[in-house]
C-alpha cells in the first residue's frame, strides 16, 4: 500500500519517535512510503536525521506550524491537499494535533480512500482554559466524522476520545508506543560510565526525569517537592535530560530553594543516547500534566530502573504501584515526595520493582510488534471498505 503519514513537527518527542519508527518498518514490510512534516524544529532537537534514514520520501511542509496562525493554517490545508492528489495515497495517517486536524481534512477533501489518525496525547487537557479545550473538542469531532480508524497509544485515550465524543468506540484500536527495545536493558559499563561523569557515587541515588524543559512537562511539581525529597533522602541526586525554553528559569528556582549543586542538567540527547543514561538512574521521576504514554517510563522499566509517576493519562497502564513502580495522585506533591523516598531507602524494592516492570513492557512496546499490529489495521480497514 502507499501511506503518508502526516506529522507537525519532527522534534525530538515520542509521537514523533513512533512515527518515524512506524515509517521505517512499513518500508521494511515493503510498502511505498512518505512522511510530511513541518521543517519547525526547536530547542528540543531535531529527528529529521533519522527520518532519513527510514527510508520513507520526505516532504517538508513550508506552513505546516505547530503555533495556531489561521494564514499559515490555510496554507498547510492547501499544501497537504496538493500534495494527497499528487501523490495518491491509499492511506493517509496523521499524528499529532495540528496535523492531525488539517491532514485529515485535506485527506477528505482530496479524496483519500483510508483515513487514520493516531491519538500520541488529547489536544484538549485539564491545562488550557475553557475556551481552548472546547474549540479543540470542537474541532477533533469535525475531524472525527471523516477518520476511518483510530490508534491510542493508551486505553485512556480512547477512552477520553469516546466520552468527548469524537467518535464510536469500534473504531478505536490500542496500540503501544512502539520503541527500540533492544536498545534498552541494563548496562553495568554504562551505568558505571553515566554516573562517573555526573559525579555520582556508589551510595548516592540518582532520580532521573527525561522530558522537553518546559512546565507541562511538571518540572514544577518536581521543584515543588525536591526539598522534601532531599531531607528524607540524602543520598539523592537528581538528573535532568532535555531541553527547552524554561532551562534557565529552572535553575534560578534551584538557586533560590538552595539546591543546585543537587541537580545535572544532562541536556539534549539523541534517542539512540537515552538507554545509556537510564542505566546510571536509580529512579525515574514522571510529573507530566497530560501526555498519552510516557516512553521515557517504559524504556526506564525496560532498563530495570522503576518510575514514580503521577497517575495520570495512560501512565497507570504501564507504572502499577508496588509492581513497576509508584503511582501517585495527580498533582499531589507530598506524595511524589512521599514515593521517592520511599524507593531511594529501598534498594531491594528498586530492583524488584524494575525487574518485573521490565517483564512486563518488553514485548509489548517493541516497535515490530506496534508495526505489526499497525499494519493489521490497515488490513482490515482496507477490507472493511471494500478493498479499496
Amino acid at each position: 500500500m502507499r501511506v503518508c503519514h502526516v506529522i507537525t513537527r519532527l522534534i525530538i518527542g515520542g509521537a514523533q519517535e513512533n512515527t518515524v519508527l512506524t515509517c521505517r518498518g512499513l518500508v521494511e514490510r515493503g510498502h511505498e512510503v512518505l512522511l510530511a512534516a513541518g521543517r519547525e524544529t526547536g530547542p528540543e532537537g531535531s529527528l529529521w536525521p533519522q527520518a532519513e534514514r527510514s527510508g520513507a520520501d520526505l516532504v517538508r511542509l513550508e506552513h505546516m506550524r505547530r503555533a495556531v496562525n489561521p494564514l499559515h493554517d490555510l496554507r498547510a490545508l492547501r499544501e497537504l491537499v496538493s500534495l494527497f492528489r499528487r501523490t495518491k495515497p491509499d492511506i493517509v495517517h496523521t499524528h499529532s494535533s495540528k496535523a492531525g486536524i488539517l491532514g485529515r481534512a485535506a485527506a477528505a477533501r482530496a479524496g483519500v480512500p483510508m483515513i487514520v489518525h493516531t491519538i500520541h496525547g488529547m489536544s484538549f487537557n485539564r491545562t488550557q482554559g475553557a475556551a481552548s479545550r472546547a474549540t479543540y473538542r470542537f474541532l477533533e469531532r469535525r475531524a472525527g466524522r471523516h477518520t476511518h480508524a483510530f490508534i491510542s497509544v493508551a486505553d485512556a485515550m480512547t477512552d477520553q476520545a469516546v466520552a468527548a465524543g469524537i467518535a464510536p468506540r469500534a473504531r478505536f484500536t490500542t496500540i503501544r508506543s512502539g520503541m527500540e527495545t533492544d536498545r534498552f536493558r541494563p548496562d553495568a559499563a554504562a551505568r558505571a560510565a553515566a554516573r562517573a561523569a555526573w559525579g555520582a557515587g556508589d551510595d548516592d541515588v540518582v532520580i532521573g526525569t527525561i522530558a522537553r524543559l518546559f512546565d507541562n512537562k511538571g518540572y514544577e511539581e518536581i521543584l515543588a517537592a525536591m526539598p522534601a525529597m532531599v531531607r528524607g533522602a540524602p543520598e539523592a541526586r537528581f538528573v535532568w535530560v532535555g531541553d527547552g525554553a524554561r532551562r534557565e528559569a529552572y535553575r534560578e528556582r534551584l538557586a533560590r530553594i538552595g539546591l543546585e549543586g543537587r541537580v545535572t542538567f544532562a541536556g539534549l540527547m539523541p534517542p539512540e543516547e537515552v538507554a545509556r543514561l537510564l542505566s546510571g538512574f536509580d529512579i525515574l521521576v514522571h510529573a507530566s500534566r497530560w501526555e498519552g504514554l510516557p516512553r521515557a517510563v517504559v524504556q526506564a522499566l525496560l532498563c530495570e530502573v522503576p518510575a514514580v509517576s503521577f497517575d495520570n493519562d495512560g501512565a497507570a497502564e504501564v507504572v502499577l504501584d508496588g509492581v513497576t513502580g509508584r503511582l501517585v495522585r495527580y498533582g499531589e506533591v507530598e506524595g511524589l515526595a512521599r514515593a521517592v523516598i520511599e524507593l531511594a531507602k529501598d534498594a531491594g524494592m528498586r530492583a524488584r520493582l524494575g525487574a518485573e516492570g521490565r517483564r512486563r513492557v518488553v514485548q509489548d512496546f517493541d516497535w515490530r510488534t506496534m508495526v505489526e499490529r499497525i499494519e493489521r489495521v490497515y488490513a482490515a480497514l482496507r477490507e472493511a471498505r471494500g478493498g479499496c
